[in-house]
């Protein structure tokens, strides 16, 4: 895919444009290709000099942990206490960084909403920059991975109520950087077809094809006429922490201005595991979003074709990733096989037949 440089300060206006300019913007290669842009390197290796101190007044040590761009690490506090610090020198992360220490200063108090909590710097702000580097410092979830957790329905359902909540929470929530380019964003769909040739020939390509392409015609259009707001976008089973009061999200970096069903897509579509049954075992993540949430005649009939949308996302960025980055490549490729899994249960599915399953998964009561 050819890659462009130069585009971080026409990125960081898209924030303040009207809708119909956005949307203009999104659709376009210049997004598109910025927000490629942002997945195409590896996080930063420089030398941090421990900002703890200087912008916190904090004592310890990091602990570099896994990270796909922005550099995340451990604080070990002096005083036994742990945090999350996230830093980065590029342009596109730094925006990130805006809207996330936004975001979820925003939901701090929230009802029933479980997330970090951003640590203001000496000054009061809630990131540091300096010198080109910026980040911001978080309190640290403590719990248990939901995907090393036993999926049980009624756990499913816990899930899809917390992730409810959380989109409750953010409707109202007007964050910078919020319309940034992100890769993973839904308006980047139409031209992830430029990402085919580094699919590994075979069954899981010829879905992804079919997928994007039903996508094109059945959804795509339709868009237009569902509920925008700040989402997470990337509500996964690595993304989401089961402690003693309930679900908790982080990592909000693939957020901002989404389908408000997207995230229960996502959401959904990372438990498609079983072919028993018609969503593959989704249904109840969906009941539990549906007993807070009504979702709309169109978030009904539009569904299965966003979460067979994502799982040919997921399959296609991360093959490319994996290309060029091949000594990452299992950490990259660390959802492909879940995502090939739900597009092969899900692919039998007419829209008829989706729009039914979705409607039958919504009628279930807590297990």
């Amino acid at each position: 895919m050819p890659l462009r440089e130069g585009r971080s300060s026409v990125a960081a206006e898209c924030n303040e444009l009207g809708e119909a300019q956005w949307s203009a913007w999104a659709r376009s290669r210049d997004y598109f290709e910025t927000a490629s842009n942002g997945l195409a390197l590896l996080p930063d290796t420089f030398e941090l000099d421990l900002p703890l101190e200087r912008h916190y007044g904090l004592s310890g040590s990091l602990t570099a942990l896994s990270s796909e761009v922005e550099s995340t690490f451990e604080a070990n506090i002096a005083d036994g206490s742990r945090l999350i610090l996230k830093t980065c020198s590029r342009p596109q992360a730094l925006e990130s960084f805006r809207f996330q220490s936004a975001t979820l200063a925003d939901l701090n108090g929230a009802v029933g909403v479980l997330a970090p909590k951003v640590i203001p710097t000496l000054s009061g702000a809630l990131m540091f920059e300096e010198h080109g580097v910026g980040g911001y410092l978080q309190t640290r979830i403590d719990g248990v991975p939901l995907h090393e957790v036993p999926r049980t329905p009624s756990m499913l359902y816990d899930v899809g109520v917390a992730l409810a909540r959380i989109n409750l929470a953010l409707a109202s929530i007007e964050a910078p950087a919020s319309r940034r380019p992100v890769l993973w964003n839904i308006a980047c769909w139409p031209r992830l077809v430029e990402l085919e040739p580094y699919l590994p020939e075979g069954p899981t390509a010829d879905r992804v094809r079919l997928a994007m392409a039903r996508y094109m015609e059945f959804v795509a259009p339709h868009l237009t006429t569902l509920n925008w707001q700040i989402t997470h976008n990337d509500p996964s089973p690595f993304n989401m922490i089961l402690t003693g009061d309930g679900v908790a999200f982080i990592d909000f970096g693939d957020g901002g201005w989404s389908p408000r069903v997207q995230d229960l897509a996502i959401a959904a579509g990372h438990f498609v595991t079983e072919a028993e049954t018609p969503l593959g075992g989704a249904e109840y993540v969906i009941a539990g979003y549906a007993s807070l949430i009504c979702l709309s005649d169109a978030e009904i009939k539009l569904l299965v074709g966003l979460i067979r949308a994502r799982h040919s996302a997921l399959v296609l960025i991360n093959n490319w990733r994996a290309r060029l980055f091949p000594a990452d490549a299992p950490y990259i490729l660390k959802n492909v096989v879940r995502a090939e899994q739900g597009l092969s249960i899900l692919a039998g599915l007419d829209e008829s037949e989706s729009e039914a399953a979705v409607r039958s998964a919504m009628a279930l009561d807590r297990p």
